[in-house]
């Protein structure tokens, strides 16, 4: 209830009093507690398999807790599945879209729910009407009529967005929203989620980015490995002090990295040119070099050519002229297993298309491409032995943390630790260069301070790194050199210790560096 504008903070909108989540002999939630009120970001804070989407999705229904108590507007409830949390009046934004690609934005976010004419017939001007009238209510402009295949990852975010906010959602879970935004994006949503709170939405943010919590959220709830830390307000407290209760220790923010001279070129790349999947060229004569012992970061605003020069590079994708090389052998429209031979490792954009077989153990996903290598296999025979010990290793250098053991399928880690996998995969791989494509998506701060220290060990042992980033302190702070990428061409370059955000900003919008 609101009395002269203000919100009523005496009852909790949701209460969850010491909730235990066991996966067989795995505790994921030890006793947490979680007050939210009405009208508020209240932002869920802690590392890659602390516990905070097994806890929400307790709440949406999707797992049953194994004990506990939950109270919704301070009644008592079961929440015995998602059809139950929506009538409850609870709605999640999982991290990765459930939308459907051929289909309009208004046919996604009324599925399920469709408003009928006579004669069985879906009328699609009431839904076009309705989703227009809340998307202005909160100020989530999207095109209605567009397909999902054709928008944007911040449009279907919005997307996904209206969907609970059609079926009726006052409680609003977001976890990890902003994986995959680009900054602009990423900007826009926290307005969003602004607008949501002041119409009286609870809005619940999963999340383990510190800049954005202390952009959107009133409160924190941090979790450290499935137990209760502590609750603070947001506003009084520093983002070095949410990290250190967040990790357990002090967290090093900046990248220690000591200054060495480049050697011989790894990568060349000459008068690039490629299409997209609309046919459309969006690669218009790229230039690029990266030497042994560099770290060189592209810097752009998503959408030109970031994807298709990587996919290029990976063997994903054709290019349609042009000249490639790596060590000075012909790498042009090569096969993945060519460039990965030819001394090229990758840590993809997407993890779940590129990165991994979710199917697969791992400990599978470890060796993928040397299964065929001794000492883990002899003669086509697999030696499981040194397959577990490998990954034994890895799991504990990396801090991977599986629920059991690493012989748990892919699909079941976190979206943090599938990142791990795949970074300590490619990192062992050992190759001359290391193509990193946001490797720090979906990580807390103490494993984006791990995963910067091996891209540097990388680039210290005269490696060449390759760094696309939309995180442009990401780039910022770990490149020696930036290339800016700007509709399909590298427009300028920098030293990355002379880097200025508003220059770089300036050159990725197409201007000058030197405007002011």
């Amino acid at each position: 209830m609101e009395e002269n504008g203000r919100i009523d903070m005496s009852r909790p909108t949701v209460e969850m009093k010491n909730i235990v989540k066991m996966f067989g002999s795995f505790k994921a939630n030890d006793g947490i507690n979680l007050t939210v009120h009405k009208g508020e970001i209240h932002a869920i804070l802690g590392e890659n398999g602390a516990g905070k989407s097994t806890l929400m999705n307790i709440l949406y229904g999707l797992y049953h807790p194994t004990s506990g108590q939950i109270f919704i507007n301070g009644k008592e409830v079961s929440i015995s599945g998602p059809n139950k949390a929506i009538e409850l009046g609870i709605g999640m934004v999982h991290q990765h879209f459930m939308l459907v690609q051929p289909f309009t934005v208004a046919e996604n976010i009324i599925l399920g729910m469709e408003p009928m004419l006579p004669g069985g017939r879906v009328n699609m001007k009431a839904a076009r009407a309705k989703v227009n009238e809340i998307s202005a209510r909160y100020g989530l402009q999207v095109n209605a009529d567009a397909k999902i295949e054709d928008i944007s990852v911040g449009m279907q975010q919005r997307a996904e967005i209206l969907k609970v906010l059609y079926r009726g959602a006052d409680i609003l879970i977001l976890d990890e929203p902003t994986a995959s935004l680009t900054p602009q994006e990423i900007e826009e949503l926290i307005e969003i989620m602004h607008n949501l709170a002041r119409e009286g939405k609870t809005v619940i943010l999963i999340t383990h980015k510190l800049k954005e919590i202390k952009a959107a959220a009133d409160y924190c709830t941090i979790i450290r490995q499935g137990k209760y830390i502590n609750t603070v307000s947001v506003a009084d407290t520093t983002e070095q002090q949410l990290a250190a209760m967040m990790v357990g220790r002090s967290v090093e923010f900046k990248v220690d990295k000591a200054a060495i001279e480049p050697g011989e070129v790894a990568l060349e790349v000459h008068d690039l040119h490629a299409k997209d999947y609309r046919n459309v060229e969006v690669l218009r004569g790229l230039d690029l070099t990266v030497r042994k012992g560099e770290i060189v970061g592209i810097a752009g605003i998503d959408g030109n050519g970031q994807t298709e020069l990587v996919e290029i590079l990976t063997g994903l994708k054709k290019a349609t002229h042009g000249a490639i090389t790596m060590n000075g052998h012909d790498a042009y429209n090569k096969t993945p297993r060519q460039l990965f031979d030819m001394g090229i490792s990758s840590i993809p954009a997407d993890r779940h298309k590129h990165g991994l077989v979710l199917d697969f153990s791992v400990e599978d996903n470890l060796i993928l491409q040397n299964a065929d290598e001794k000492p883990y296999s002899n003669h086509g025979a697999l030696n499981f032995k040194a397959i577990d010990e490998h990954a034994r290793e890895l799991i504990e250098k990396y801090d991977i943390r599986p629920r059991g053991c690493e012989h748990e399928p892919a699909g079941d880690l976190s979206g943090g630790n599938q990142q791990k996998v795949i970074i300590a995969r490619e990192v062992t791989n050992d190759k001359d260069l290391l193509i990193a494509v946001n490797p720090t998506r979906g990580l807390d701060v103490g494993a984006i301070e791990y995963v910067h220290k091996y891209i540097v060990d990388q680039r210290n042992k005269h490696k060449a790194v390759l760094l696309v980033s939309f995180e442009l302190d990401e780039v910022m702070s770990l490149s020696d050199r930036i290339d800016v990428i700007f509709e399909g061409k590298i427009v300028g370059s920098v030293r990355g210790s002379e880097a200025d955000e508003k220059q770089l900003g300036l050159m990725m919008a197409g201007g000058s560096a030197h405007e002011e």
